[in-house]
């Protein structure tokens, strides 16, 4: 969480929580300095990759493109997988298979986040929220 100050228009001072957001503008490769971050994916084509899992770590990533504009493409470490359950579909934890939000159903908004265990393998990663249309990677 971040902190900021903001004065209201009667000069009352206060402090508002807010997450860190990182608008993706090329492909990014996270590091775990990057947890809790929320990426906005804006636009189409880009792969944001995760770093090796590690117990606690949490990224949310969220489609801001218009509707059916871009592919949202989450991809694990080499030896690691995502698994859970968005909306109806379940992502079984193929290693090296990205989470996509894809494109032809894509609509803004659209979000997943997910959570590192520290296991290696096809449960490194696990969903604990999301909506819209999310498939494995072919």
């Amino acid at each position: 969480m971040n902190n900021t100050t903001y004065t209201d228009d009667k000069g009352n001072v206060g402090v508002l929580n807010t997450i860190a957001i990182q608008e993706l503008a090329d492909s990014l490769t996270l590091t775990v300095h990057d947890s809790g971050k929320t990426v906005f994916v804006g636009v189409d084509a880009k792969t944001v990759t995760l770093p090796p899992t590690m117990k606690g770590l949490k990224f949310t990533f969220v489609n801001t493109g218009d509707d059916g504009n871009n592919i949202v493409k989450v991809s694990p470490d080499a030896v690691d997988g995502i698994s859970g359950t968005v909306g109806s579909v379940t992502l079984d934890g193929a290693i090296n298979k990205a989470a996509q939000n894809t494109k032809a159903t894509a609509k803004t908004g659209d979000n997943i986040t997910i959570i590192g265990t520290g296991v290696k393998g096809p449960k490194a990663w696990i969903v604990i929220s999301g909506t819209g249309v999310w498939a494995k990677e072919a």
